[in-house]
């Protein structure tokens, strides 16, 4: 997106965004603009909706519960929806929100919550991970937002794989690896459609590091000679995979 409208705040919105449209924004968004960051008419913000690129918008009413907005310059062309499927095993609310937010801030194009046997949490709240989504793209300049999914069990996701994935592989950071540079494994993979797996703390049980090694599709990696925290290695994971072969490159 064009630094010149780096300082103005960003809001992703469903409606269709086009030259010369109008809207108006919902109670909790309009506060925000309102209330919070004291917007008024005439001041300007940055709206984008994942499918129509990002728009200049300017305020044509400010009241705290229903601002009105229009469209008055197309600002940045919609960029395509990332490839590359992320899964994590949950982990407790504020680490939740951060691993969210920073597979979208690194590219991810599907966060999949994966439940393990040592997973720390089993019920998840799915519209709170959508809303850390859509922040995280609305402060990074993200314009296409990615699709969170409802959790599912490991033995569902391995079940399914195939017929829902086809040829993608699946890169597992596998903590039981032994230590070495996953720089060569990774760079075989190019070209292809790729997932990423990162588990819980404390592992993967045997029988599921069993169970995903026997996957012909599953191309185990380690992350070098320390145990991470599982959002650190989430962070590390996924810059490795985008600078290796991502859209670092």
């Amino acid at each position: 997106m064009p630094r010149t409208h780096a300082s103005l705040p960003r809001l992703y919105v469903e409606a269709d965004l086009a030259a010369g449209a109008a809207l108006t924004l919902g109670k909790d968004q309009s506060l925000y603009l309102a209330a919070v960051l004291r917007k008024t008419v005439g001041d300007e913000v940055v709206l984008f909706n994942g499918r129509d690129g990002a728009w200049l918008a300017r305020l044509t009413g400010d009241a705290k519960k229903a601002v009105d907005l229009e469209l008055v310059e197309f600002i940045a062309p919609q960029t395509p929806p990332s490839d590359l499927w992320y899964g994590f095993a949950p982990l407790k609310t504020e680490r939740l929100d951060y691993v969210v937010q920073k597979a979208t801030e690194m590219g991810a194009g599907i966060i999949q919550p994966v439940l393990t046997r040592f997973t720390q949490v089993s019920r998840l709240k799915h519209e709170r991970l959508v809303a850390n989504a859509i922040e995280a793209a609305e402060q990074c300049e993200v314009l296409s937002v990615p699709q969170v999914r409802p959790e599912t069990t490991l033995e569902r996701l391995i079940a399914g794989w195939t017929g829902e994935h086809g040829g993608r592989r699946l890169i597992l950071a596998d903590e039981a690896e032994a230590s070495a540079s996953p720089v060569h494994a990774i760079k075989a993979l190019a070209g292809q459609p790729v997932g990423l797996l990162i588990g819980p703390e404390g592992g993967f049980s045997p029988e599921e590091r069993t169970l995903l090694h026997a996957q012909p599709y599953v191309v185990p990696v380690s992350l070098g000679p320390r145990i991470l925290r599982a959002d650190t290695a989430s962070v590390a994971a996924l810059a490795i995979v985008q600078a290796i072969i991502g859209d670092w490159r």
